[in-house]
């Protein structure tokens, strides 16, 4: 790429690179209202820009660098966006309604290197992190089709945001800043596998992020199995450095639990998710498995996810039974992205 995308800095940074070209620094607040509260999308639409530092940042600077390559509609109004890379990668992002919910799912890698047993953004193996600009391009372009306010932001897209810690970190702030995008931490939910380090130092940020652990098992031998990344950060150093961030930022962790016919969805399977999320003062968002890539794994029927949840809920934990939307076109992390590389 020969200019450089305008999405990856932050309103400091563009400050900065104003005086580098020896213009003022109010210009680069200027700028970010036309492209984050205007929507404008060419330099030269911005009225209040004068002709020559047009002509400046429409040399050195792209406004974003994602095409729509393919959209698909769920008979549930779920929403998948197909974007293509300039590298000719692609990523996905799902818009999903929910009563008074606007949902959006972003991706931060394309694909992922921790290959866990259930999930297809793994299975296609991991090419490359997403620069800033290229998380907040896929929040830009659904933000200017849907005039309807999105309510809620999730990074549990394709790639492991927390393996691509500095760009989503940066990011994250673009999001959050008033001369940017002015979304409030609050509304903005980051999930991981349990990458230690980034947890570490994600408390230390100061920002009300809501922080999800795809936990999905509850001993360490299921989990090894189940995610590859156990072996590295096993569950006792997962479950301390989430007492330390619950103590740090007072935020309550929400604990992933996708629940596999026979393999984690016994009793006694219950019985130790329960005691964590006790521990931990968590609730657990449980999802019964979609068939993805792995014919031989199946959801449970529905009878034992009723008793796995009323299990639970003897133990007191904070439960929630979340509904998979958008079975139909392939909603799952990474399998249309996944669908089309393969036909291309």
């Amino acid at each position: 790429m020969d200019k450089h995308d305008i999405l990856n800095f932050t309103p400091e940074e563009f400050k900065e690179k104003m005086r580098e070209i020896k213009e003022l620094p109010y210009r680069a607040a200027q700028v970010f209202s036309w492209i984050y509260k205007k929507g404008v999308r060419d330099f030269i639409a911005m009225e209040n820009i004068p002709a020559p530092l047009k002509d400046k940042l429409s040399a050195l600077y792209c406004i974003g660098n994602v095409s729509l390559a393919h959209s698909v509609r769920s008979s549930d109004d779920s929403e998948k966006f197909l974007f293509k890379l300039y590298d000719a990668n692609y990523i996905e992002s799902v818009l999903i309604p929910a009563k008074d919910r606007r949902t959006l799912c972003l991706s931060t890698q394309v694909g992922c290197k921790y290959n866990c047993l259930f999930c297809a953004s793994g299975s296609q193996g991991f090419k490359r992190n997403l620069s800033a600009g290229e998380i907040i391009s896929q929040i830009l372009f659904i933000q200017e089709k849907f005039k309807d306010k999105i309510t809620n932001f999730v990074f549990m897209g394709m790639g492991e945001p927390f393996d691509n810690y500095e760009n989503f970190k940066k990011a994250v702030k673009i999001m959050n800043d008033k001369d940017a995008l002015n979304i409030a931490s609050r509304r903005i939910t980051v999930s991981t596998s349990g990458v230690i380090p980034a947890i570490e130092d994600f408390k230390k940020l100061g920002l009300q992020v809501n922080l999800s652990v795809s936990l999905h098992a509850a001993n360490d031998k299921l989990r090894s199995a189940l995610m590859p990344i156990n072996k590295k950060y096993p569950l006792e150093k997962l479950i301390k450095v989430c007492e330390d961030f619950f103590e740090t930022t007072k935020r309550k962790i929400t604990l992933e639990y996708i629940l596999i016919r026979g393999v984690n969805d016994s009793l006694k399977d219950a019985g130790d998710l329960a005691k964590i999320a006790r521990r931990l003062k968590a609730k657990v968002n449980l999802i019964a498995y979609s068939s993805i890539c792995r014919g031989d794994l199946a959801a449970p029927e529905r009878q034992v996810i009723d008793t796995f949840i009323k299990a639970l809920m003897r133990y007191r934990v904070n439960v929630i039974l979340r509904e998979s939307k958008g079975k139909d076109i392939q909603a799952a992390c990474g399998q249309l992205a996944l669908m089309h590389s393969e036909n291309h």
